[in-house]
């Protein structure tokens, strides 16, 4: 059953198209990476799926009751707590502040930060540790569905594996759907039940690969073994490391 659905979506930005052609599906509980060269538009049709910018054209349904967002940039407000960002979606969607609390504290364990850090501003926390509140902000509102924007990319190589096993163990345990956006192709075949391209210009998705059994089964020999197969021999990913400056400007 598809819980989300793109058709035809095209978006443009200060009339040059960015987007043309897009047809997506996700069906419940599946999570898809959406990889591509940079540039090509992949954050772009992330933030149409998730509303935040409305497409120029297209049909878009989403069967889901809400979603959360997780971008690359915690985006915490630096003058309030880590309990008191996590805390933030609960207000904006008016969850009684009675019971904020339990949710902060069910969010805050799921994204595995201990009662001691609650109480830290931003400033006080690793990269690493800003990022999970980032993520339990985005488990306080109890989504069925999350739209991860390169989440990791600004971590280290060990953190960013850390993070990685957390949305693959939460995801997994909770049975949630998702669009992950990476340049990451590694990444993508750690995190995700299928693979999608985009292409180098957003004229579409080139096509999608399934990958074997659940991420949270997956081996790292696995993923090696599929990443390499898919780089030497499948042509989808022949362009998805290739970089215009232009498109990126």
């Amino acid at each position: 059953m598809s819980i989300l659905a793109l058709k035809a979506i095209e978006h443009a930005y200060l009339g040059r198209s960015v987007l043309s052609g897009i047809d997506l599906r996700i069906d419940a509980g599946e999570i898809v990476a959406l990889v591509g060269p940079s540039g090509c538009g992949k954050s772009t049709l992330a933030h149409v799926a998730a509303g935040l910018i409305a497409p120029k054209s297209g049909r878009l349904s989403r069967g889901y009751e809400r979603h959360a967002m997780i971008f690359q940039d915690p985006s915490l407000m630096p003058w309030a707590t880590a309990s008191q960002n996590i805390a933030l979606g609960l207000r904006l969607a008016r969850v009684p502040r009675t019971m904020r609390g339990a949710r902060v504290a069910e969010a805050a364990a799921q994204a595995e930060l201990q009662p001691g850090d609650l109480d830290k501003y931003p400033v006080e926390l690793s990269g690493g540790m800003r990022q999970r509140v980032a993520i339990a902000r985005a488990l306080a509102v109890q989504p069925d569905f999350i739209f991860f924007d390169e989440p990791f990319t600004a971590l280290d190589v060990a953190l960013r594996r850390r993070m990685q096993d957390l949305v693959i163990g939460t995801c997994s345990e909770a049975g949630l759907a998702g669009l992950f956006i990476t340049h990451d192709l590694h990444e993508a075949a750690r995190v995700a039940h299928r693979v999608a391209v985009l292409d180098t210009y957003g004229r579409g998705i080139l096509g999608s690969r399934a990958l074997p059994g659940a991420p949270a089964e997956r081996s790292d020999s696995a993923v090696q073994d599929w990443v390499r197969a898919a780089l030497a021999g499948d042509p989808l990913f022949r362009h998805i490391h290739d970089v215009d400056e232009r498109r990126i400007a």
